[in-house]
């Protein structure tokens, strides 16, 4: 008789403003993992609407799961005003303490970082943002997945979905991982070879960074001033 797989407590924190498939494309992979009980975590149990409108529901709050296996953050616009929350940081803080891979997918890792747990640590993070974890203390890399010891960061939204098959690998084996990949059946073949800042047209990449200058200058600044309260953070 083959023996159960060890539980693996994993949770996924919401707030207000995420981006949905910063989450949904992670939780897609990571619930298929052997073992895998995966929780939606927030300060209460009421509905979380995210940065396009979908509603999420979370099933356990802070004092339920304080003590995850995985401790798992999505980014979003709604990153920003979450980095002064100070219940979610103290989560955060204390869940990553205990947890065996604190992770993150986008802006996630700035808020990982403004809980103080990249200080020195590899990490990536969304195009528009990557140079934000500098002033947080953390080593930006550009890449779409990065580990460095027990931290695993993903970059910008679908990057979720190679992220989780990493984490996936890590835990299982490749075997396990090839096998999610293909219940899941992720085979990108997108119409446009510009998914990355490096490959779309210049106009496009100008178009987006004007899009989004306004909220970048608000990150800029918040990143400044958490980074200089936790005495880290210099210039990429």
């Amino acid at each position: 008789m083959s023996q159960s797989p060890e539980i693996c407590r994993i949770a996924m924190v919401l707030f207000p403003g995420l981006t949905q498939l910063d989450l949904t494309g992670p939780y897609e992979i990571l619930v298929r993992m052997p073992g895998a009980e995966v929780s939606l975590v927030s300060s209460t149990l009421d509905p979380v609407r995210t940065d396009r409108g979908l509603v999420l529901t979370p099933d356990a709050t802070y004092d339920d799961l304080p003590d995850p296996d995985i401790l798992f953050v999505p980014g979003g616009p709604g990153q920003l005003p979450a980095m002064d929350d100070a219940a979610l940081i103290a989560y955060l803080r204390r869940a990553g303490k205990a947890a065996k891979l604190i992770t993150s997918v986008c802006t996630g890792s700035l808020l990982l970082a403004a809980a103080g747990l990249l200080t020195g640590k590899k990490a990536t993070c969304h195009w528009l943002a990557h140079d934000q974890l500098a002033l947080l203390g953390a080593v930006p890399v550009h890449q779409r997945v990065v580990e460095d010891g027990n931290v695993i960061t993903g970059a910008g939204v679908s990057s979720g979905i190679d992220f989780g098959l990493v984490v996936a690998e890590r835990l299982h084996g490749a075997r396990v991982a090839q096998e999610i990949q293909l219940q899941a059946e992720y085979d990108p073949s997108p119409p446009h070879n510009g998914g990355s800042v490096d490959k779309a047209p210049p106009a496009v990449v100008e178009t987006l960074r004007k899009r989004g200058a306004e909220l970048r200058e608000k990150r800029i600044a918040a990143a400044t001033r958490i980074g200089a309260a936790l005495g880290v953070g210099g210039p990429d």
